[in-house]
């Protein structure tokens, strides 16, 4: 497990109400009395999306369902990927169909593909989340997205009664670093979320720099704010990077 990735409201005791925050709960706050919604919560990794989308679902007392995607390995196709998915599903929630998990997943306020549906690689031994498969696939990812666009559109009138929230990042790794196509690539990347937004609610998480400087100090009291400052240098909105490289600094100098 990594040690500042949070995956409930519980495993982060040092939350910050943040602009990015506040905006995120306007966005959830009558998930229970309308549905038909879709939302992104995008980010670049490492920035907490995560934190921001469990905590607001605790403050809102959300009844949500959190999806779960454990995969055998990463070379699996994207037909082997969707099937996978909704088997999970149909057998989570006791029913036989496609047709069944949407009709089920209506009973909530929201349906959640966070975590556990991306990172499962980080809570079940031996298991594969969506991003590492992602991480191998890159492009060849894209038939499994059609097969959803798919799905949705034949099931219309079923999703119009379902709600739900991802948290999206499309990610690749240049030169050993992982970045994410919605807000790792300037200009580029503004377009894509502004082609997002066409279709779909969005909010991004991101971070001033005092709220960054003083997100840091909560979780780590003893660090200088010059040497935070040095690491949003170098890792920008990345906290959980922040927050990691400076525990391994502190941990090398004792």
């Amino acid at each position: 497990m990594v040690k500042f990735k949070v995956n409930t409201a519980e495993d982060d005791q040092d939350f910050r109400a943040t602009t990015a925050y506040k905006k995120l709960y306007a966005r959830l706050k009558d998930l229970k009395t309308r549905k038909g919604r879709i939302i992104h919560v995008v980010g670049a990794p490492g920035t907490g999306k995560s934190a921001n989308i469990f905590q607001a679902v605790k403050d809102l007392d959300l009844n949500v369902y959190n999806a779960v995607l454990a995969l055998d390995d990463v070379h699996q196709s994207s037909t082997e990927v969707y099937n996978k998915f909704f088997d999970t599903l149909k057998k989570d929630m006791k029913v036989n169909s496609i047709d069944g998990v949407l009709d089920k997943a209506s009973e909530y306020d929201a349906v959640l593909l966070a975590d556990r549906f991306h990172d499962s690689h980080y809570l079940y031994e031996g298991k594969v989340g969506f991003s590492l498969w992602m991480d191998n696939k890159g492009f060849g990812s894209f038939p499994f997205y059609f097969s959803l666009i798919i799905l949705y559109f034949r099931n219309l009138s079923r999703f119009r009664k379902v709600n739900l929230v991802f948290q999206t990042a499309w990610t690749f790794r240049t030169r050993e670093v992982k970045k994410d196509l919605f807000t790792d690539f300037g200009l580029f990347s503004r377009l894509m979320v502004s082609l997002l937004k066409l279709f779909f609610e969005v909010v991004e998480i991101s971070y001033s720099e005092s709220e960054i400087i003083d997100i840091v100090k909560k979780r780590i009291p003893d660090v200088e704010e010059e040497e935070i400052r040095s690491y949003i240098e170098r890792y920008g909105n990345r906290i959980r990077f922040i927050l990691e490289a400076i525990e391994k600094s502190q941990n090398e100098h004792e």
